[in-house]
C-alpha cells in the first residue's frame, strides 16, 4: 500500500512545487493581493511585496499573474536566478515578454521599440504589468536605474507600464541604490509567518484539497509543527509532509506529538522552538524529547 492509498489521499498535500490548486487564500496574502492590484489597476508605476525565505512570496507572484487576465493586461512573470543579471538582459527580456518581435541588439532603437509596443498596447484598452520574482538578485546601482527608466516610459498623466517587485528584505537595499526609484515605491506589503491559528486552517485545506476525509494529526501536533516551522509555510509543508510519511511506515492512521518531535529533530529544529519557551519550560520540555528518544532508540 502506497503513501497516499494508507491516508485515502488523491495527492501529495505537503508538496512544496507550485501548485494553483493549493493556493491558500489567508489574510495577510488576500490583503496583499488587494494592494498589489491597486497599484497595478491605478497605474502607480511600482510596487514592492517583501517577505522572509518560504512565507509564500512565489506564490503569490504567481497568483497575481493568474489574476491578470489577457483581456485587460499584458503581463509577464520573470524570475532573477542568480546575481550577474545584466540591464541589456533585463531590457531585452521585458521586451519580449511584452510582444517586442526581434528586439534590437542597441539599447536605444530596443527602447524606442519598447515605447511603441507599450503605446499599442494602450491604445488596446489594456495595461502592461512586469511581476518580478527574486528581486533581491538585483544588487546594483545599474540595474536599479534601468527600472527606473522602465517607469519613466509614460504618456502625459499616465505610466505605460506597471512593475512589481517580489523579494526578501535584502531587497530594501537594493531600492536604496537608487534612491529616486525608492521614492517611487507607491504601495509596499510585508508578508509574516503564520500564526498558530492561520496554520491550523492552512493544513485543514491542504489536507481537503488532497482528498482527505478526516484530519490526519492529533489536536497537538500542529501547534507544535507551527512552533518548530516558525510559522513559514515552506517549513510547514516540510515538516507536516515528514510526519505523514513517518506515520505511514510505523502504519498509524494519525500523526502523534511524539512523531512529529522526532521529525523536527530529524530536520534539526529541536532547538528553534526550545530556545523561545522560558528557561524551566525550555529544560522540561528538551529533557521530555531526550527521554522519548531514548526510550525509541532501546525500543529498536
Amino acid at each position: 500500500m502506497s503513501y497516499l492509498e494508507h491516508y485515502g489521499l488523491d495527492r501529495e498535500p505537503f508538496s512544496n512545487a507550485p501548485d494553483a490548486r493549493f493556493y491558500f487564500n489567508s489574510e495577510q496574502h488576500s490583503q496583499a493581493l488587494l494592494r498589489l492590484m491597486y497599484a497595478v489597476d491605478s497605474n502607480k508605476g511600482l510596487a514592492v511585496l517583501v517577505g522572509g525565505v518560504g512565507t509564500g512570496k512565489t506564490t503569490l507572484a504567481r497568483r497575481m499573474l493568474d489574476n491578470l487576465p489577457e483581456e485587460r493586461y499584458e503581463s509577464s512573470l520573470l524570475v532573477m536566478v542568480h546575481s550577474g543579471i545584466t540591464p541589456e538582459w533585463i531590457l531585452t527580456r521585458i521586451a519580449l515578454q511584452l510582444g517586442v518581435v526581434e528586439p534590437a541588439g542597441d539599447r536605444l532603437k530596443l527602447l524606442k521599440q519598447l515605447y511603441t509596443r507599450l503605446l499599442e498596447i494602450e491604445d488596446e484598452g489594456r495595461r502592461a504589468v512586469v511581476l518580478i520574482d527574486e528581486a533581491q538578485m538585483l544588487q546594483s546601482r545599474e540595474l536599479m536605474e534601468e527600472f527606473r527608466g522602465l517607469l519613466n516610459l509614460e504618456i502625459p498623466g499616465k505610466k505605460l507600464l506597471n512593475i512589481v517587485f517580489f523579494g526578501l528584505p535584502e531587497l530594501e537595499d537594493c531600492l536604496a541604490l537608487d534612491e529616486p526609484l525608492a521614492q517611487r515605491v507607491a504601495v509596499k506589503f510585508h508578508l509574516k509567518s503564520m500564526t498558530e491559528e492561520t496554520a491550523i486552517s492552512y493544513v485543514k485545506y491542504r489536507l481537503q484539497i488532497a482528498g482527505a476525509k478526516q484530519m490526519l494529526y492529533n489536536d497537538d501536533v500542529i501547534p507544535l509543527i507551527h512552533r518548530y516551522a516558525g510559522g513559514v509555510p515552506r517549513l510547514i509543508n516540510t515538516i507536516s509532509d515528514n510526519c505523514l510519511f513517518e506515520a505511514y511506515l510505523c502504519k498509524m492512521k494519525y500523526v502523534d506529538s511524539r512523531t512529529a518531535h522526532r521529525v523536527a529533530g530529524d530536520l534539526s529544529l529541536l532547538q528553534k522552538p526550545i530556545s523561545e519557551l522560558p528557561k524551566d519550560k525550555a529544560n522540561s520540555e528538551l529533557d521530555e524529547i531526550e527521554n522519548m528518544l531514548d526510550r525509541l532508540e532501546q525500543k529498536q
